[in-house]
């Protein structure tokens, strides 16, 4: 049954047809209302349900039962389960993800896959956020289903501003990546601008996607949702230590890191790489 249902979801036209083409902004306002139903019987169909289309492990989960399927999705994890590496001159990964793009910032173009370019300045939403990263380094970190979705504090930092866009929920995996333009910059995304305690600019951009739609932020009363008051840059002041919680995606999702010049990605990182929160993902390099 798994490999069949695995088959399925590894035919790019069915898979593109089945997460782009259904109404994914119903499909994704549906998940959120059935996904929080406390029914036993509805959690553990729907939980046996999603796991066998996603590769979820929840034996590093804090919890063993759940009372809804979204109680699953933004499940907490043992203390412990993601050491986070101590190196002041290392920036950690934020999130459990699978490496996607990533490069040099080339003037205001970046990438969502090979040849398949976007402006940095239309992913944040202001042209004059995007200069100081100007011929520094980017990485597209993808949560996907069955993963842990909390995202962290990759440095000791502050958060200085939320910008929050508006916009639609097209699926971000590799198929949707490969055949939607300018990807990213479509879908409703929140650019979270921070800075290192030595003044370093580093900008985490959380994009949603289709069944997800609903970036929860530690330092920002995001209860209801952060959509609602609609696109806008939110001043902060937020002090977040080295792999403390920032915030939690309520499905599988996207992050896109920003880093400025002077640093190069930690060993072992490449493109299809699984990562987890608090590994070296970039160490400070001398150019």
């Amino acid at each position: 049954m798994r490999s069949a249902i695995a088959r399925l979801v590894a035919n790019e036209d069915l898979n593109f047809l089945l997460t782009n083409r259904l109404p994914r902004r119903l499909a994704t306002n549906f998940i959120g209302w059935f996904g929080k139903i406390e029914n036993p019987i509805v959690a553990r169909s729907s939980i046996a349900l999603w796991k066998l289309f996603s590769d979820v492990d929840l034996a590093d989960a804090a919890e063993t039962r759940f009372p809804s399927m979204h109680a699953c999705f933004i499940r907490t994890l043992k203390p412990g389960a993601r050491p986070v590496v101590e190196d002041v001159d290392v920036i950690a990964s934020p999130c459990d993800a699978i490496v996607g793009a990533h490069g040099r910032i080339e003037g205001d173009t970046v990438h969502q896959i090979k040849d398949a370019p976007y402006r940095l300045s239309e992913l944040l939403g202001d042209a004059t956020a995007a200069e100081p990263f100007q011929g520094g380094t980017y990485i597209t970190l993808r949560l996907t289903a069955g993963m842990y979705h909390h995202f962290h504090a990759p440095h000791d930092l502050t958060v200085d501003q939320v910008t929050y866009i508006s916009g639609d929920c097209w699926n971000v995996n590799p198929i949707a990546l490969k055949r939607v333009e300018r990807l990213f910059c479509k879908n409703e995304r929140a650019a979270i601008r921070c800075r290192l305690d030595d003044g370093t600019p580093v900008t985490l951009v959380a994009v949603a996607a289709v069944l997800v739609a609903s970036i929860r932020l530690s330092f920002l009363d995001t209860a209801n949702s952060l959509r609602v008051g609609g696109p806008r840059a939110i001043p902060i002041m937020a002090r977040a230590r080295k792999g403390e919680e920032m915030g939690y995606f309520e499905h599988g999702s996207t992050i896109v890191m920003l880093l400025p010049r002077g640093f190069r990605l930690a060993e072992g990182i490449e493109t299809g790489t699984r990562i987890y929160m608090g590994q070296a993902l970039f160490v400070r390099s001398a150019d």
